[in-house]
């Protein structure tokens, strides 16, 4: 599957972006989806993920915040970022993990990534 993120751009603390990760090759149902940043000097980590069901997990510093979704019909999956902070400053990445139900929090546990789209929250 290849994945195409989108939706990254410049904007106020407080204000809000919705990425978007679009699938192509294989229907994006068959696959767990995440969201990872990676901030400069820091390593990657998991922002939020959805599982085949929809289950969503998100990590505790965009809980409340940030809402994962997907659409089957359109191949897409979403990140609803609100309340943005400064520390949310990164490239979003979207990956897919396929013969798995379930989300998880390892980067490496993924298949498939997207090229990354940048955020960046000024203060």
């Amino acid at each position: 599957v290849q994945l195409q993120a989108s939706g990254g751009g410049l904007v106020q603390a407080g204000g809000s972006l919705r990425l978007s990760c679009a699938a192509s090759g294989r229907t994006s149902s068959n696959y767990v989806m995440g969201w990872f940043r990676q901030a400069p000097g820091k390593e990657r980590e998991f922002v939020a993920g959805i599982s085949r069901g929809g289950q969503t997990y998100y990590a505790d510093p965009v809980k409340g915040r940030f809402a994962i979704s997907r659409d089957n019909a359109k191949n897409t999956v979403y990140l609803q970022m609100n309340s943005l902070k400064p520390e949310d400053t990164a490239i979003y990445y979207c990956a897919a993990r396929s013969g798995s139900y379930y989300v998880t929090e390892r980067d490496d546990w993924y298949d498939f990534w997207g090229q990354g789209t940048q955020v960046t929250v000024s203060s």
